[in-house]
């Protein structure tokens, strides 16, 4: 009887030390679908991180996340209709920096960076240099003595106004003390006909972009502390001299309205759905760089964010 109570007494002490790691490990699952708003076309960065989150939760929860496009004006078309959804955690936005910090700084949108209410961030994109396959620019050095001959010809794509392409280019020049003028595209869908097509001189995109077009462009520089695997033969910008490590973080958004409680939740299911092995691979294949910023560490790391942004903003002249 003794050796029975014992017994029993040990499997209950190790049920209760395993049930809050289970707990832990868990998916957060919500008990209705999710309408996921877009800011951007279907085919881009945003769009396909969506895709894979929107495969991990069916996989995860057996349920649905519904993907929506409200697309225009660099993402604010929607962003200055966040606030009009559901605000009970069944509707979120793709939200995305350094956009939501700059487009309100020029006047010309109907939010400000305040009215949007963001629960998780959960990766960036690599700013990258890139240039058709074909074109007789081979190397980073190639294209600046390219800009420094022909100020204002070379002509660099990007997705959107005061957007991370955007910011990107406007670095770009003032690093490499050069002219080159900045093309902007509704999205990453249409921008990829006009490099690949040979339209633009080249583009100020992403390490996604530089690997889903891989044998159609060819990468010069990527903002990444290392060398990509996919591309051990291109240099860092740090390896070119530039302290340059940045890129366009993407996350999740909330209307304002929407409850703490529901504001966790949604965090919680995005933490998860991003630390699960599987989301972490896809990302990493992808080029994606993965970060983890929960609904408390959000107010630190916008404030952070937000301060490097200013500086930029001085120097497109959205401030004085």
């Amino acid at each position: 009887m003794k050796h029975a109570l014992r017994t029993l007494a040990v499997a209950l002490t190790l049920a209760a030390i395993a049930a809050p790691a289970a707990a832990q490990g868990a998916q957060p699952c919500p008990e209705k679908p999710i309408r996921y708003y877009l800011p951007f076309p279907p085919g881009g960065e945003s769009d396909i991180a969506a895709r894979h989150q929107q495969d991990l939760l069916r996989k995860k929860c057996k349920q649905e996340m519904v993907i929506e496009y409200k697309t225009g004006a660099g993402g604010a078309v929607a962003w200055q209709q966040l606030n009009g959804l559901p605000a009970d955690g069944t509707a979120i936005m793709g939200i995305n920096l350094p956009h939501v910090v700059l487009q309100p700084l020029e006047g010309q949108v109907q939010y400000r960076t305040d009215d949007l209410v963001s629960v998780y961030w959960f990766h960036y994109t690599p700013d990258a240099i890139v240039v058709p396959e074909s074109s007789p620019i081979r190397t980073f050095r190639d294209l600046v003595a390219a800009a420094k001959a022909k100020p204002g010809e070379i002509t660099l794509a990007g997705s959107g106004t005061n957007s991370a392409n955007h910011v990107a280019h406007e670095k770009f020049n003032q690093l490499a003390g050069v002219k080159t003028t900045y093309v902007p595209f509704k999205g990453t869908g249409e921008l990829t006909t006009a490099v690949v097509g040979g339209h633009v001189s080249g583009a100020m995109s992403y390490s996604t972009f530089a690997i889903a077009q891989k044998g159609k462009v060819r990468m010069l520089a990527i903002a990444t502390e290392k060398r990509l695997p996919q591309f051990p033969d291109v240099p860092t910008f740090k390896e070119l001299g530039f302290d340059w490590i940045d890129g366009a973080y993407r996350g999740i958004a909330v209307p304002k309205a929407t409850p703490v409680e529901a504001r966790k939740r949604v965090s919680d299911m995005m933490e998860a759905l991003n630390k699960d092995p599987e989301m972490r691979q896809r990302m990493i294949d992808g080029g994606f760089e993965p970060i983890d910023i929960p609904y408390d560490k959000v107010p630190a790391f916008m404030a952070e964010r937000t301060k490097a942004y200013m500086e930029t903003a001085r120097q497109m002249g959205l401030v004085k």
